[in-house]
């Protein structure tokens, strides 16, 4: 997490807007990529939303990098290093998304823009998966909270994009039926419990970190 607005630091106020800015932006972009109804009887808009999307994407990450090693930001060095590994990843899904549609791959085109998709969502994973880790342990466990280090969250800078692609790499072989029965029932199992994992972090976020800013 970096700093907010800094006195006379223009360059960094302007790359904290823009990010700030385009994570709005690519919330609603990328669930409208993700419809199906949208890419089948509205493809000029899943093409120039994806065009938006992708440069969206590559700004909101270098802009984050500079965020993290320009202004600084709070948690230790490892946080760090977990977080620019989750905006390299965007950059690198991002080209690779690119490149496959150009070339008209579409089917390879939408697995690594999937795998862009949580990439991106790294953050609010980060977020979410902190909210439910509270609720579970009822406070903080893992991490001391005034200076935002500890294992729990080194773990977690990692795991915020790691685990959702390891899911997702998990959806598609069974998707593509290079999976048994029983590894599709597991990958059933595992996607009910991400989704209550998800559910109850993002209520705790709304109660606990967003209301309160709204009307504290």
């Amino acid at each position: 997490m970096s700093h907010g607005h800094v006195a006379g630091d223009g360059a960094g106020n302007v790359a904290t807007g823009i990010h700030l800015l385009l994570a709005a932006i690519l919330m609603l972009g990328g669930a409208l990529q993700l419809l199906p109804q949208v890419r089948r009887h509205l493809p000029r808009l899943h093409r120039w939303n994806g065009r938006v999307y992708l440069a969206g994407a590559v700004l909101a990450a270098l802009s984050g990098l500079i965020m993290l090693w320009w202004r600084g930001a709070v948690g230790d060095m490892t946080q760090h290093v977990g977080t620019s590994l989750n905006a390299v990843l965007v950059l690198v899904f991002a080209g690779l998304a690119l490149r496959k549609v150009l070339q008209g791959d579409i089917a390879a085109h939408r697995r690594w823009a999937l795998r862009l998709f949580l990439a991106v969502s790294g953050v609010w994973f980060f977020r979410v998966g902190l909210m439910f880790w509270l609720a579970v342990n009822g406070g903080p466990a893992g991490f001391d909270p005034d200076t935002f280090t500890g294992p729990a969250l080194s773990l977690l800078a990692f795991a915020q994009y790691l685990l959702p692609l390891a899911v997702l790499e998990g959806y598609l072989r069974c998707r593509d039926g290079a999976a048994g029965a029983a590894a599709r029932w597991t990958m059933a199992a595992v996607l009910s419990l991400m989704t209550v994992a998800m559910s109850v972090g993002i209520a705790v976020a709304i109660v606990g970190m967003w209301l309160p800013r709204m009307y504290g």
